[in-house]
Parts: structure tokens; sequence; C-alpha cells
């Protein structure tokens, strides 16, 4: 592929995206579907890239991006939910689209038929959080979805290694299969956390926001890159990193200095740019393929085009019942239990005291526990079933051959499927989470006048926090609004989400101050 080629497919995709969004339609559908279009005029050349490049370039900067966005507290406060989908959900979904693609598949073997699963089982809910707003997604499920996003990506890709050490001839076992799940996890976390406390180190030492915002591109790549290496998960090194910088960051005292809120601006408006950049060049290129890639599958005795295409049909089916089945499953096992344990409550003392003391200590550290999503939820985030980019981005980095030197098993059908089954969900679930939302008449009004009210109460903190003195440093009277909401934060007195907003708000005003008129 040269740069030419990347160049009139991003330029190509700017054009898209404009007239999608004005049609309230979802960018990336249309792109992957023109692109696979387009691969079908005569003379348009096969585009290729290095399998490790995919990964390697184009997940860890999108995941950064999209944890740092997320709310840390509220991540903590449904982990149950975010870790029951973006751990157990993914398992389950891998087995099961696995058992079916080695009973239509038999010929790529079951190892194949298990990197297919792996590279099917994560949904692309971000894309659909982007657009909570507009859909009228309730805040719960935005933060479920959001959380499974960050979560589901490290279940899968670990899956995905391990199957295709399978392929390779590598022996593993269910044992040995979760103990590394577990290693890859806990290694990954340690080596992000690590890295974000050295970029913090090191970020307050630069007092440039170029330089720092630099620092800060470099951090998702060296944290997926360092953990790859030490054979643990680059997608949880990401999170953590993500996570521990943007918290600190905005909301620590300990982490601020002075000019931050200058590179805070500018990051705000370079991660959408390369978020923008990304998955255009992913969608397109992956759409590209389809025409070489049918045509691998026509000249192939084993599977076979109709046979593939036969196999993507029942994925794509299995794929959506199977989420929607087993979300409703787990959620309810969950409701069950919660009322199996009020019903022990109402009759055992012993039991109501030993509980509620484990509330008190629970909720003095991580906030009051929540309730299990409600039906109407859980039949919301059975629906954002989506594979998108980390589906299409697994396929793309499929070795072509194994380390045998041998041609990768079944590796033109696992693409082929791939692509339809991502198209069949952008298509089915994507175009209809927005009705399905309406459908189920939730009423934001509560919610939405607690987020109003939270708001005012930052405000009154804000106010509350500025030095009315003229004579004071301006600056220092905007760090200590600053610091009053993270404080405020802390004590679980408002929300991150909240404190995000006005810290912003905050920041633009400040700029405002410095800027000459």
């Amino acid at each position: 592929m040269n740069g030419v080629q990347i160049l009139l497919i991003v330029g190509v995709g700017i054009a898209v995206s404009a007239i999608a969004r004005k049609r309230h339609i979802e960018p990336g559908l249309i792109i992957v579907v023109l692109a696979a279009g387009a691969s079908f005029i005569p003379g348009v050349p096969r585009l290729e890239l290095d399998s490790e490049l995919i990964l390697a370039v184009v997940v860890p900067p999108l995941l950064y991006s999209a944890t740092r966005g997320s709310s840390f507290s509220g991540f903590g406060a449904n982990l149950r939910a975010i870790t029951t989908l973006g751990v157990v959900l993914v398992l389950l979904t891998a087995g099961a689209l696995g058992l079916v693609a080695q009973w239509l598949l038999p010929s790529i073997g079951v190892a194949a038929a298990f990197v297919l699963g792996s590279v099917l089982a994560p949904p692309d809910t971000i894309t659909t959080v982007s657009h909570g707003d507009e859909i009228g997604l309730p805040q719960r499920v935005t933060t479920i979805l959001t959380g499974e996003s960050l979560v589901n990506d490290a279940t899968a890709l670990t899956l995905f290694t391990i199957a295709v050490g399978a392929v390779n001839g590598e022996h593993t076992s269910w044992r040995g299969g979760t103990v590394d799940l577990l290693r890859n996890a806990v290694v990954g976390l340690a080596i992000g956390a690590l890295l974000a406390v050295v970029a913090l180190w090191i970020r307050k030492r630069l007092g440039n926001p170029t330089l720092e915002t630099s620092l800060v591109l470099l951090v998702p790549f060296t944290a997926f890159l360092a953990a790859e290496q030490a054979h643990a998960s680059g997608i949880l090194a990401v999170v953590a990193a993500a996570f521990g910088l943007s918290v600190n960051l905005t909301l620590d005292p300990k982490h601020q200095y002075p000019g931050a809120y200058r590179t805070r601006l500018q990051e705000e408006a370079f991660w959408p740019v390369v978020d923008f950049v990304l998955e255009t060049f992913v969608f397109a290129y992956i759409g590209l393929q389809l025409k070489f890639v049918l045509q691998d599958l026509a000249d192939s005795e084993q599977p076979g085009l109709v046979r593939t295409l036969v196999a993507a049909g029942v994925l794509l089916v299995v794929a959506i019942v199977f989420r929607m089945v087993v979300v409703y499953l787990l959620f309810g096992r969950w409701t069950l239990r919660l009322r199996l344990i009020n019903r022990r409550l109402a009759k055992d003392p012993k039991f109501k005291d030993a509980y509620d003391v484990r509330r008190k200590r629970r909720t003095r550290r991580r906030g009051e526990p929540l309730d299990p999503p409600t039906t109407r939820e859980t039949l919301l985030v059975g629906w954002t079933g989506m594979r998108g980019i980390l589906t299409l981005a697994a396929a793309a980095a499929i070795p072509e051959r194994t380390a045998s030197g041998a041609p990768f098993p079944g590796r033109p059908a696992i693409q082929a499927i791939a692509l339809i089954v991502t198209l069949g969900t952008l298509l089915i679930q994507g175009t209809t989470i927005g009705r399905a939302a309406r459908l189920l008449k939730f009423d934001l009004a509560g919610e939405r006048a607690e987020g109003e009210r939270m708001r005012q109460l930052g405000r009154e903190i804000v106010a509350e926090a500025a030095t009315a003195d003229p004579a004071a440093d301006m600056d220092s009277s905007f760090d200590a609004q600053r610091k009053a909401l993270g404080q405020a934060v802390m004590e679980r007195r408002l929300p991150e989400e909240t404190a995000r907003d006005l810290i912003e708000d905050l920041d633009l005003r400040q700029a405002a101050q410095h800027t000459p008129s």
C-alpha cells in the first residue's frame, strides 16, 4: 500500500462521513459498504499491510481515546455488569461461535474455528455510546456499554492469541488458557499503571503543550507493545495507562501544574481527529479486501465460496440471538440472587446483621452498590451487539502462514465471515438501536433533572472556590476551582462526568483570559 492510496482512502472517508452525519447515518457503515463495492471496480489493486501492524497501530490509540473519555468512578460502580459482559459473555460467545463454525466449516480445523469465534466475539459498543444522547440511552446503559468495550477487547484478543497459537501447534488446555488469561490481565494492568506513573512524572516537567501531547500519543503504543513483549494483555495495559493519566491529570490536585489547561484543551481537539482517521482507514481497508477475499474463496476447494457464505449467515444470526439470550440470563441470574438475599434478610436476623456490616464496608470503599439492570436496560444492552473495528482488525491480523510455513487454515473464510458479520450487525442492529430505545420508552426526565441538579451543585462549588480579590493571581483562582471540583468527586458529592465537563469549561475560560483581545 502506498501513500497515495492511504490519502485517497482518508480523503474519500472525510467526504462520505460529512454526508452520512448530515443524514444521521453511522459513517463507518457507509464507508465499509462503499469500499466493499469499490473493490469490484476493474483495476482496483489489492491493498496489503503487515498483519501485525493492524493491531499494533490501529487498536491502541482508539482504545486510549475511548478510555480517557470514560468515567473511572462509573466503571467501578458498574464493575459487576461490565465484567459479566466483557469477560463472561465474550468467553461464552467465542466458545459458542467457535463450535458453530467447526460444525459448519469442518475443513478449517478446530483451532481455526475458535480463532474465528474469538474474532467475532467482541461487539463494538463504543460506536453506540458515541451517539448515546441522540439515541436516547440511559446514563447507566451508556456506562455499562463503555466499560464493556474497554474490557471485552482484552478478553477477545487474549483468546485470539491463544487460538492462533493453537493453530501454530502450541499445546493449549482449558486450565492453561485460564491461567494465561489471568496472567495476561494482571501483568497488562501492572505495566499500564507503571507507565502512567512514569508519564505523569515526565509530563509536568515538559512545560509545553505540544511536547506533552506528543508524549501522550506515545503512551498507548508503548503500553501495548511493552505488554505484548511481556506476553501480557496490551489492551488492558492501554486501558490502565489511559485511566491513570486522564483521572489524575483532570481530578487529582497533586498532578495539577501551571499551564496544564492548555494541554487538556489541545488533547480534546486532537484525539477525535486521530479516532476519525484510524476508523476511516480500517473500515475502508477491510471493505476493499472483499473482492479479493471472495476470489481466494472461489479458488479454494475447502471450505469454498458457497459454504462460507452460508456459514457467515448462520453465524450472524447466532451472534445476535446468543447475545440477547445470554445477557438476559446473566442479568436475570443477578436479579434472582438479589431477590433470594432480600428474602433471607427478612427471615434471618443474624444474616441481616452480617450483610449490613459487609454492605457498609463496601459502601465506604466504593459507594452504594447498584441494583441489577432493569428488564428494559437488559434488552437494550442485549441488542447493542454490533461488531466493528476490533473484529475487522483482528481478522486482518491473522497471519498468512503458520509457524511451519503452511498457509493459515481458513484465513480467507475467516476474513470474509468477519466482514459479513460486521456488515450484518451494523445494518440490522446499528440502524435500529435508536428505534429500539424509543420503543422501550425510557423515562429520562428524572435522570436529566438529576444531571442538571449536579451541574448546579458543581457551579456552586466553583463559585465558592473562586477568588473574589481582583488583585489575586487569576491562574491560582482557576486552580482552586478545579481543586474544589476534584475534592467533591473524591468525597462522592459530585459525579465524575459533571466535574470533567465543568473543568473543561474552566479550561476554556482560563485560555480566554490569556488570549489577547
